[in-house]
């Protein structure tokens, strides 16, 4: 009787594993809601996705401005300045001219001769076509004597005792510069006044022994 009551208990007891399976479908089901919620909640509107939208296509477009931009650019200084290797190699032609020039002047056998000075009235003509050809292209010399030394333009060479100059004023030019469309094509190479502190220094002196008489 006893082992018959024991068996009905076992059969009406409940299956834990069964219960424990029960409660884990549960779970499962109770964390797919949470994430279907979520992704919900996560899911962009479609006035946001608009918007996203043409936030992604005025970067879009203000790259490709920005890239024309930059092209426009490199091709005008390509065109402007695709001589600027030519245009600095023919300032040799120039500075040839000139040094010939002042050959002839100092040469002796020459001087004051009718010969002499045809010859440098045809240099003269030349130097004078040869600027005016340059000009023409945006090639302009560089104004220098008695302009104050600016380091954009002038590289000096010397510096001159010159006391009825200001200090740093160009008083000789070496070698004329050259821009092209205001961009530097070479610098003048110049001298510059400075002071001469011997010479004053005895100018004051002989103020000084002056006003003792």
């Amino acid at each position: 009787m006893e082992k018959e009551q024991n068996e009905n208990l076992k059969k009406n007891a409940p299956d834990d594993k069964e219960n424990i399976n029960v409660d884990q479908q549960n779970d499962l089901h109770g964390s797919e809601k949470q994430n279907l919620k979520t992704e919900k909640l996560k899911e962009k509107t479609p006035e946001e996705k608009n918007l996203e939208l043409e936030d992604k296509l005025a970067r879009t477009f203000a790259e490709m401005e920005n890239q024309r931009r930059r092209f426009e650019k490199e091709k005008e200084e390509a065109f402007e300045y695709g001589g600027f290797t030519f245009a600095r190699e023919a300032l040799n032609l120039i500075d040839n001219l000139e040094r010939s020039k002042q050959t002839l002047e100092n040469d002796e056998t020459l001087k004051e001769s009718e010969a002499l000075k045809k010859t440098l009235e045809h240099f003269d003509i030349i130097y004078k076509d040869l600027i005016s050809i340059f000009e023409k292209n945006n090639i302009k010399p560089i104004e220098s004597l008695n302009k104050k030394l600016d380091p954009n333009y002038h590289q000096a060479m010397m510096e001159i005792d010159d006391n009825s100059k200001e200090p740093g004023t160009i008083v000789q030019e070496i070698q004329k510069g050259f821009t092209i469309k205001e961009r530097l094509l070479r610098p003048s190479l110049v001298g510059v006044s400075k002071k001469n502190e011997n010479k004053d220094k005895k100018d004051k002196e002989n103020k000084d022994i002056s006003e003792n008489k």
